[in-house]
């Protein structure tokens, strides 16, 4: 069973950066892919950023490409999210969340999820 568990989202100015993990504690569950998406009050969730757990491929969201990176460490069974040059359009919970089967850029493809953390950027 996939145990996800986010860590890193705290309160940032404009222009500043943050790295996001999110760590499976539940051993070396088999998964196709793992994502990063994001909430803010009163609005969907949306895809921010996903990755096959190969690494073979990956797509970003067209309002972060640039700025954020996603990455995996297998041996670790952990995910990043690098994110830089943080706006205040970013501010949301930060999820990440695994699937097994589906489209890996769409929220319908993810099976498990992390309870989230907060990330907040001042303007």
């Amino acid at each position: 069973q996939v145990q996800l568990a986010e860590s890193g989202g705290r309160l940032v100015q404009a222009g500043d950066s943050l790295k996001l993990s999110c760590t499976d504690s539940g051993g070396t569950s088999i998964r196709y892919f793992m994502g990063w998406f994001r909430q803010a009050p009163g609005k969907e969730r949306d895809v921010v950023a996903a990755i096959t757990w190969t690494g073979t491929n990956i797509w970003y969201a067209d309002s972060v490409k640039g700025r954020f990176t996603i990455s995996r460490d297998k041996a670790k069974n952990t995910l990043y999210l690098q994110m830089n040059n943080l706006q205040p359009e970013d501010t949301a919970t930060y999820y990440c969340a695994a699937g097994v089967a589906g489209v890996f850029s769409q929220l319908s493809g993810y099976s498990w999820w992390g309870q989230g953390t907060p990330v907040t950027v001042s303007s």
